[in-house]
């Protein structure tokens, strides 16, 4: 196993963007799976990815698939207490850092949950004034 996927597994749940962010290439893209939008950059994606961390409980991979650039890491986690399960699809760069990072998760009522939890930290923390412009 790549040792970035490897290290990624341990810091993800954690949220701590801090441990996050030096996994991931300094223009890397997050494609979430509660809207049809792309992130872009290392500090805007470490700081989604460290909410994300603080609102899944019970988070764990299952499975982790892949070889070389090309990862899929099956999770299951708790949303306020709603199952969900998904796919981390990630694509590392040459240097081995997280290039891409692409959710898929499921059941849509848990999805919609975790949206409204992201949405409320997102636009209660002042970092994300300035990642505004960093959707796509």
């Amino acid at each position: 196993m790549h040792p970035t996927i490897h290290q990624m597994q341990h810091v993800v749940a954690s949220g701590d963007d801090t441990l996050i962010g030096p996994l991931l290439a300094a223009d890397v893209r997050f494609l979430p799976p509660t809207y049809w939008a792309t992130w872009q950059g290392r500090e805007a994606v470490a700081a989604l990815l460290g909410h994300v961390g603080q609102i899944f409980t019970d988070f764990h991979y299952r499975r982790v698939m892949g070889s070389g650039n090309d990862w899929a890491l099956e999770f299951e986690c708790k949303v306020a207490g709603l199952d969900a399960v998904g796919v981390d699809l990630i694509t590392l760069n040459n240097e081995g850092l997280i290039q891409t990072f692409e959710v898929a998760m499921r059941p849509h009522k848990t999805v919609g949950v975790l949206r409204e939890a992201m949405t409320a930290r997102v636009t209660t923390d002042p970092r994300f004034r300035k990642f505004r412009s960093a959707l796509s």
